[in-house]
């Protein structure tokens, strides 16, 4: 799933084919049987039951294509979760579980920078050619099959290529970013040496060219917020590892500005467009709604002619998605997953720990602005039960001593 994203993107098989790998590791988990549920899967539980429960609120048959992709999601995040829990507490070698986000961040970086070198590139992929033709022209399931490497508006005089892939939306690409760049950190901490080590070591200053032009203000909000986090917290403990990480890491993104002028890049979008005017009508319009069915919500997004944004109602942040679509409830379990994943990630005692207990924060501080019914939910229950599964077994280790034995077995 996370190690062969560039194939999968290529082929169009990125989004339609990602529940199709959730699958697969299910059937894996079925197979053998007796599977230790992270903590917090019963929040999630609810959560999923939940919108199972409101589907019956959908108000057309067109829409249950959607519903049952996004539930899809939401039932391959945990399926990750548990796998990835599973595993970390039972290998002794901690790194090799963190492999396939080296992979997936590397394929980032990547692909990232081909949104910048060849932004207009397009593409008719094989799963866009196998599918039939008129679901294939559908809006919403074009985005999704249809390779390009950056988005931008083909009607606008002078357009802003905002790299995307292997995404679908740019804002999707920044999300992913705020959420494996600490991984990135935290795995270089727990490798200490090796070739791998320093190919990820320059793969981070490469990574801002593409990560500053996708101009998502959210990225770079979440991203501040959870440094801040860590910041308070290493200076609380007197961890100067993780301090001086950290300002490592802030240092190489202010060199980068001077390079790119990624905040007057975002000051002119803002002036000629209006994404915020769109988004709080999409708000206030899904507040306005929510009154009349709070409790299971509408199933899905809905498109009206009420509000200025070209978008649906439920869309422009996972917030808004889980409240408009499943009611308030569900949205509750939703965020309440988050808080607990941070206060269980946040006692961590590692430096590689601590930088994988940002990732909560980050998903809180982007819940507002960014859609998370995709592949990135996956991504947060992977570093969260990894990052679960090493606090535990360094709890059990002990002060002073690095959890290299396996936890008791699952």
């Amino acid at each position: 799933m996370f190690g062969l994203v560039p194939v999968w993107w290529l082929t169009g098989a990125f989004y339609l084919g990602w529940p199709l790998l959730g699958a697969v590791l299910l059937t894996l988990l079925v197979t053998r049987g007796r599977v230790p549920l992270p903590p917090g899967a019963g929040i999630w539980l609810l959560f999923l039951a939940l919108v199972a429960l409101s589907v019956t609120q959908l108000q057309s048959a067109a829409s249950v294509l959607t519903f049952a992709l996004r539930l899809a999601f939401y039932l391959t995040a945990l399926v990750v979760g548990c796998y990835v829990y599973a595993v970390a507490r039972e290998r002794a070698d901690q790194v090799v579980v963190l492999m396939p986000l080296a992979a997936f961040w590397l394929g980032l970086v990547v692909l990232g920078w081909l949104g910048v070198l060849v932004p207009r590139f397009e593409m008719t992929t094989l799963v866009e050619a196998l599918l039939p033709g008129g679901l294939a022209r559908t809006p919403f399931i074009r985005d999704m099959v249809h390779l390009n490497t950056a988005e931008f508006n083909p009607r606008s005089l002078t357009p802003i290529y905002r790299p995307a892939a292997p995404y679908a939306y740019t804002n999707n690409f920044g999300s992913a970013y705020a959420m494996t760049l600490p991984c990135i950190v935290a795995l270089t901490a727990l490798l200490r040496r090796g070739l791998l080590r320093w190919v990820l070591l320059v793969s981070l200053p490469l990574s801002l060219a593409p990560a500053f032009l996708t101009l998502n203000r959210a990225m770079l909000l979440s991203l501040g917020v959870g440094l801040l986090v860590l910041g308070i917290r290493a200076s609380l403990r007197g961890n100067l590892r993780v301090a001086a990480s950290i300002v490592g890491v802030a240092v190489v993104g202010a060199v980068a500005t001077l390079f790119i002028p990624v905040f007057d890049l975002i000051g002119d979008r803002v002036e000629r467009s209006d994404t915020n005017t769109d988004r709080f009508s999409l708000y206030q319009e899904v507040l306005r709604r929510i009154a009349d069915s709070p409790w299971l919500g509408y199933g899905a997004p809905v498109n009206v002619d009420t509000v200025s944004a070209d978008a649906p109602i439920g869309t422009q942040g996972q917030l808004w998605m889980v409240l408009f679509s499943h009611g308030v409830p569900a949205l509750l379990c939703f965020l309440a997953w988050f808080v607990v994943a941070y206060l269980g990630c946040s006692r961590a005692v590692s430096a590689a720990g601590q930088w994988l207990a940002v990732v909560p924060v980050v998903c809180l501080v982007q819940v507002p602005f960014y859609g998370m019914a995709n592949q990135n939910l996956a991504l947060a229950f992977f570093v969260v039960s990894f990052a679960m599964a090493l606090t535990e077994r360094e709890r059990a280790a002990g002060p002073g001593r690095l959890p290299n034995a396996p936890a008791v077995p699952a």
